[in-house]
This record gives C-alpha cells, sequence and structure tokens, in this order.
C-alpha cells in the first residue's frame, strides 16, 4: 500500500519512524456528467474571473476570503512559518481507556507502518504497551495543512490512527428529542426488548452493499445492451397507528424470518384464544360430519383388516387344532392297537404252553 505521509511519532524521548496508510477504501461507484443529447462529457475549467480566460495549475495559489470579501493571499512559504511542531510528527500527549472516546468525534483511519528496520524495536515496544494496558494514546498530528487530533490503538499486529474530530467540532444535540411528554409503559419496553432478543446478533463481516451489487447489475446490462433488471417494489411503510400491535407484529416478523414463527404462532393464538373468549367473544362451531368421517373410514379399514387377520389366525388355529386332535386319535388308536394285539400275544402263549404240556403227557400215557 502506497503511503501519504512520513513522519515519526513521538513517544516521550522514544522516536518511531513511521509511513500513514489509507486503512479504508471507497467501492462505491462515481458518474461522470454527460451532455444528455449526445452522451459528451461535462467539464469544468479553471477560469480567472478578472482577465475571462483560463488558468493552468501553476497559476493557482491559496487567499483567504474576509467577511466583507476580500481575498487574502496566503503563500507556502507563510504556512511554512507557522509554529507547528506536529508538522512532521505524531505527538502522543496522553493514555486513556478506550470508552473516554465519544464515537461521534472519530474521523478517517489509517495504518501506522514501522518506517524501516530501526523503528521495528520501538513500534514492537509501544504496540505490545498499548495492548497490556488496555488504553488508547491520544496525539496530535499534522496532515493536508491543518493540525488534527488522533487516537492510536492496536489492530492485529499494527498500530491505526484515528482521526479524531476536536470537541468544539461536534455539535450538541440540542432541540432534536421529542418535546412532546411521553410516557412508555412496562409492556412496551418488554416486547422491544423481546424484538431486540429476536433479531439478536450480526457478524458485520457478512454485511454487504446490496446497492452498489444492484447498480452494477444495472450498468452491465446498459453495457450489453440489454433492459435493466427490474426490482420489486418495496413495501410502502403506513402509518403506526398502535404501536403495541406494531411491536408485536414486527416480533412475529423477525420470529417467522428465523423460523421460530410455528410454535410461538400457535401458543399465541392459544393465548389470544383464551383472552378472547375470557371477553365472550368465542362462538364455538358445531363439529363438521365431513371432517370425523375421514378419521371413522380410515379405522375402520383398519378393523376389517384386523378382524380379518384376527379370523384368519382363528382359521388357523382351528385347523392346527383339528390337526393336533386327528393326530392325537390317531396315536390312541395306534397305541389301542398295539395294546390289543400285544393281549392277543400273550393269551396266545399262554394257550400254546398249556397245550404242549398236555401232549406230553398224551404221549408218556401212550408209551406205558
Amino acid at each position: 500500500m502506497r503511503s501519504i505521509w512520513n513522519g515519526a511519532i513521538s513517544f516521550g524521548l522514544v522516536s518511531i519512524p513511521i509511513k500513514l496508510v489509507n486503512a479504508t477504501e471507497s467501492h462505491s461507484i462515481s458518474f461522470r456528467q454527460i451532455h444528455s443529447e449526445d452522451g459528451g462529457r461535462i467539464r469544468y475549467r479553471k477560469v480567472c474571473e478578472l482577465e475571462d480566460r483560463e488558468v493552468t495549475q501553476a497559476e493557482i495559489g491559496k487567499g483567504y476570503e474576509d467577511a466583507d470579501g476580500t481575498i487574502i493571499p496566503i503563500t507556502d512559504e507563510d504556512l511554512s512559518h507557522l509554529p507547528l511542531p506536529t508538522a512532521k510528527t505524531i505527538e502522543i500527549v496522553a493514555f486513556v481507556p478506550a470508552d473516554r472516546i465519544d464515537p461521534l468525534q472519530m474521523d478517517a483511519a489509517y495504518y501506522l507502518a514501522a518506517g524501516g528496520a530501526p523503528a521495528a524495536k520501538p513500534y514492537t515496544l509501544l504496540r505490545e504497551a498499548l495492548k497490556r494496558s488496555q488504553k488508547v494514546a491520544i496525539a496530535k498530528y499534522a496532515l493536508r495543512g491543518r493540525e488534527r487530533l488522533g487516537m492510536l490503538r492496536v489492530v492485529g499486529d499494527a498500530i491505526a490512527l484515528h482521526g479524531l474530530l476536536w470537541p468544539d467540532e461536534v455539535r450538541a444535540p440540542e432541540g432534536l428529542a421529542p418535546d412532546t411528554k411521553v410516557t412508555v409503559n412496562d409492556k412496551e419496553l418488554d416486547l422491544a426488548d423481546a424484538l431486540m432478543d429476536t433479531l439478536g446478533e450480526i457478524d458485520l463481516d457478512d454485511l454487504h452493499d446490496e446497492y452498489r451489487e444492484a447498480l452494477e447489475e444495472v450498468v452491465a446490462a446498459k453495457a450489453a445492451g440489454e433492459a435493466p433488471p427490474e426490482s420489486p417494489e418495496p413495501a410502502r411503510g403506513g402509518k403506526v397507528l398502535d404501536l403495541m400491535a406494531a411491536l408485536e407484529k414486527s416480533v412475529r416478523d423477525a420470529k417467522e424470518s428465523r423460523g421460530e414463527g410455528a410454535a410461538g404462532q400457535a401458543q399465541e393464538t392459544g393465548e389470544e384464544a383464551g383472552e378472547a373468549e375470557a371477553h365472550g367473544e368465542v362462538r364455538r362451531l358445531p363439529a363438521r360430519k365431513s371432517a370425523r368421517a375421514a378419521p371413522k373410514q380410515a379405522g375402520g379399514k383398519k378393523s376389517t383388516a384386523s378382524a380379518a387377520k384376527k379370523t384368519t389366525g382363528k382359521k388357523t388355529t382351528a385347523k392346527k387344532s383339528t390337526a393336533t386332535a386327528k393326530s392325537a386319535q390317531g396315536a390312541k388308536k395306534s397305541a389301542s392297537a398295539r395294546s390289543t394285539a400285544s393281549s392277543k400275544s400273550t393269551a396266545s402263549a399262554k394257550s400254546t404252553a398249556k397245550k404242549t404240556p398236555a401232549k406230553k403227557t398224551a404221549s408218556r400215557k401212550r408209551t406205558a
């Protein structure tokens, strides 16, 4: 970055060579004045009103206009003799807490760069001293022909210089507050607090210039010979007749934009219904049959399906029971048959055993 001023920081007996660099830049789109009929540039020429002729930059000097209109010429030599010790020095005069600085005094911002290797040590010393003290330095410096007031603070690993307006350059806000006596009640304050909490915080890095982006689109479209994009019509703000209603609606809108409106709206609707009922404003309507038909129909289908499943289950159980009974009967029959066969076999064996001794006895008799 190109420096715009070279000098030194005077810190007691310590001198720190520095370079002044712009800390901010403008991204706004600027326009040229043109002749509407042919597009020609409109230029301003510096003309001497006494001689009625255009003059060059080398012929232009400075002059102070007195109250009666008299011009008093001031030369660069006159300015060089001014008793201005801060012409090339940022002179630190005090160290104060940062909250002592009124934001209304803030002006342009600059970065201070160390001017070479010899400045590294004192530069770092001042930076670390500011960090540890948690204070800012108040300084005086001269820039563009006038002495200015400034504030030095630490930004990252660098030291920044904020130009400050002199205290007598800040106007007092007299006569700007409403002169009508207004009373704000606690409920209104609570709603305002709720709106502040709902909107919450935001990362400033996420903010951007939407107007400049839209303007760039218009310029690009015109350059391409196309029609500029149409923007949606902005919402028109109406008269605020009821502050409470406006606050409540603002809270609801903020919640809905953050995806918190469903539950909150249901709760608020219930509360509103309760309040209306208390004042005798709620009329309960008879229930619609069509609204109940769908749930019943759906329930009937489920019951039929369930009954069908139960019937099928019963049939299956009955079949299983029948099969089990048949198996049991078959088993009993088999057991009975086996028992009968066993009994017959035993009886036959006994009968055979009785017949055999008889035969033997008869044989013996015959032999004798």
